[in-house]
């Protein structure tokens, strides 16, 4: 079963990955969104999130404080679902599009708080990780 749960954890965190690298990579244009979007201080959060996207991601896949990463993961994935895509806010195409985006952060932070506490409940009997869960 930890092999299973290895090979969820990289197929998991392949997204935040290449979304850490895009804040980075495309700082201005994303706090250009964001600011658009009514997020104070938006270039701050962008480089924020890719921090907490890249530190969540990298301690899942390497599993080095692996519930904290989720929790990380977590942390980024619920405001942004409500301040980057206010769905309800939105009409037409524009509302189905922010619809999408805003329901996958929501089951995406819904499965890293499940990652959270699995890593919690399993504790250092889990293999593949470099450390055990830092809470609990």
């Amino acid at each position: 079963m930890s092999l299973l749960v290895l090979i969820g954890r990289i197929l998991f965190v392949g997204v935040f990955v290449t979304s850490a690298l895009g804040h980075f990579r495309n700082t201005d244009m994303l706090a250009g969104y964001a600011q658009s979007k009514g997020v104070p201080q938006s270039r701050l959060a962008v480089l924020g999130g890719g921090a907490l996207l890249g530190l969540g991601a990298i301690s899942v896949l390497l599993g080095i404080w692996p519930d904290l990463g989720a929790l990380l993961l977590a942390i980024f994935l619920l405001p942004t679902a409500f301040l980057i895509h206010p769905f309800w806010k939105e009409s037409g195409e524009g509302r189905m599009m922010e619809s999408v985006q805003f329901y996958k952060d929501l089951g995406l932070a819904g499965a890293s708080l499940m990652l959270l506490g699995l890593f919690v409940i399993a504790g250092d009997e889990l293999d593949f990780t470099i450390t055990g869960p830092l809470f609990g």
